[in-house]
């Protein structure tokens, strides 16, 4: 079982990074912002409250994203280990995952950082997936939002998770791809190594 969490800012690589770990280590991957993108189009008040929400780039609430989660964490398909992608996001997020995670005699065998010292490389990387992807929340507007939320809400996670748990590995993000999975897959092998 091999179970990885991805933080970084909007933009640094955390999506395509995951899918490649969830295919070549056969992980579910557990997408919170699919899964809200999918609730938002619902013709549901929820749906459309969840589509204000995310379209001016704030968060979800914090006790409707564990409920997804913990949702999610029960298919069986988690078993072999996942990687949680866009979640936590806040304190209050990471710590009832947290207790999530132990309620399942689970754990986080890792947590890496996705590092981008360069915000314009993450704005232009966001405005090319707005083309590609038609994704609202990528507006120039949302994209400086979320990113101020990623500084105070979500960075601050980092370190709560090395003091903690002392399992974060940084990862240099503003790299090509296939540079970014080889240094991923280095860190993993030395987890499964000593496991």
């Amino acid at each position: 079982m091999l179970n990885i969490l991805l933080l970084g800012p909007q933009g640094s690589g955390k999506g395509t990074q995951a899918k490649r770990l969830a295919g070549t280590y056969g992980l579910a991957h557990i997408v919170t912002g699919d899964m809200i993108r999918e609730m938002q189009e619902q013709p549901t008040e929820a749906g459309r409250e969840l589509k204000a929400v995310y379209d001016r780039g704030d968060l979800v609430s914090d006790d409707l994203m564990i409920r997804l989660i913990r949702d999610r964490l029960d298919r069986g398909d988690t078993i072999p280990g996942f990687v949680l992608d866009g979640f936590p996001r806040t304190m209050a997020q990471a710590e009832a995952l947290d207790d999530l995670l132990q309620e399942l005699g689970r754990g986080l065998d890792i947590v890496f950082e996705f590092q981008v010292p360069d915000r314009q490389q993450l704005r232009d990387r966001m405005l090319k997936r707005a083309g590609e992807e038609n994704r609202s929340d990528d507006a120039p507007e949302a994209i400086e939002r979320r990113l101020e939320l990623y500084e105070r809400e979500t960075a601050p996670l980092v370190e709560w998770y090395r003091t903690t748990r002392g399992n974060v590995v940084g990862i240099h993000a503003d790299r090509t791809i296939d540079e970014v999975f080889h240094e991923i897959t280095e860190a993993l092998d030395s987890v499964e190594s000593r496991a």
